[in-house]
């Protein structure tokens, strides 16, 4: 055989992978599936309620940034192989934290927040350092902590205040320098001079006439985009970003070739727990108060989100435009039952029925990638 037949053909030890099958495999496939399919039915049913005018719109927005907050950092967690269960109770405790040390205590509102960034990523190095060092799973150390987040939440409200909601932190958070970072909002300038210019929407009467319904993009928005952009660079561009996919996939040949697992996996809890503080702060500051029962349920509901986008529960494999994606899902459908004029409640079958489906595609996906029957 000549040297030119032979460079023509092809190695039979070489499996080659249709374009079909390369799409097929990519993690963001589900989420985009979804985030079609949902706006293509709220166009269709609820078009005419005003979910897609301006106001509309920053509605479901400022909902689907709340989750992808908390998405983005389940999602490199879950990549890493772990779960943090603890989540929805990190956000209320971190809340909380704000509001008693700021209102309560007297501490400036900007050190309040430094102060309860700080306990709460030492609580999720704490997270990842007991699944580390006793070896179980992190299913069952968060869920643990996620009952004594609770408990210390609620029994520091009411040992200091003697109620579970505490206000008046918008009030001390007057003329403060970090408190707008998380509460204020951006191109506030801007909307005033498209609300002059006529084209969007202006209150009619009251103190405020004239002025646009929508000031500005919440810093909520600019976060959740922060981070995206972060998590995504983290994952796909930089060494870090291998080390977690590797750390995953498999711990024990991550290691073998020099990866440092045992960091890795910390680190990711100290992040979902700087994200949760994120989505705490923004809350707080937006509703100038703190529950001792905010963010319940919504550690399932980001890992839902990262489900939603393509990520195996078996770790090793994600993708945080994915979980974005997923996180886009929800708050669309979360606001758009209500303007399409559907029973709220409809909402928690809508979760069960998302994850089922996307818990089989990911199953699919795997078999498909790992090559099992």
């Amino acid at each position: 055989m000549s040297q030119t037949q032979t460079a023509a053909t092809p190695d039979e030890r070489v499996k080659t992978r249709s374009s079909f099958h390369q799409l097929l495999i990519r993690p963001e496939l589900g989420g985009i599936c979804g985030v079609i399919i949902v706006f293509a039915f709220f166009m269709l049913t609820a078009m005419d309620s005003g979910m897609f005018s301006l106001s509309g719109v920053m509605n479901w927005s400022v909902v689907s940034s709340q989750f992808i907050i908390i998405a983005v950092g389940a999602c490199l967690l879950m990549i890493a192989g772990e779960f943090d269960l603890s989540v929805g109770s990190m956000i209320g405790f971190a809340g909380m934290s704000i509001a008693l040390l700021s209102v309560t205590f007297g501490l400036p509102v900007w050190s309040a927040i430094i102060l309860t960034f700080i306990l709460c990523m030492l609580i999720g190095g704490l997270n990842g350092w007991l699944v580390i060092k006793t070896g179980l799973p992190s299913f069952i150390v968060t869920l643990a902590l996620l009952f004594i987040l609770r408990g210390l939440t609620i029994f520091g409200a009411i040992t200091a205040t003697n109620k579970t909601i505490v206000g008046g932190v918008r009030d001390v958070a007057q003329g403060d320098w970090l408190a707008p970072i998380f509460g204020g909002k951006v191109f506030t300038g801007a909307f005033q001079w498209m609300a002059d210019q006529g084209w969007i929407d202006t209150f009619s009467r009251g103190v405020k006439k004239g002025q646009p319904i929508v000031e500005g993009i919440p810093m909520l928005m600019v976060w959740a985009l922060g981070l995206v952009i972060f998590g995504h660079y983290l994952l796909t561009k930089t060494k870090f970003g291998n080390w977690i996919f590797a750390a995953g996939g498999d711990a024990q040949a991550a290691r073998y070739v020099g990866v440092p697992v045992n960091r890795v996996k910390i680190a990711m809890f100290m992040f979902t727990a700087f994200c949760a503080c994120v989505f705490a702060t923004a809350q707080v500051m937006e509703f100038g108060s703190a529950g001792a029962d905010r963010g319940v349920l919504k550690e399932f509901e980001a890992i839902i989100s990262v489900v939603i986008g393509g990520a195996l529960l078996t770790g090793g494999y994600g993708s945080v435009i994915g979980a974005a994606l997923g996180a886009i899902i929800f708050g669309v459908v979360q606001q758009g039952l209500f303007f399409a004029g559907v029973e709220s409640s409809l909402f928690r079958v809508f979760l069960g029925v998302i994850l089922l489906l996307a818990v089989i595609l990911n199953t699919y996906i795997r078999r498909k990638i790992t090559g099992e029957k």
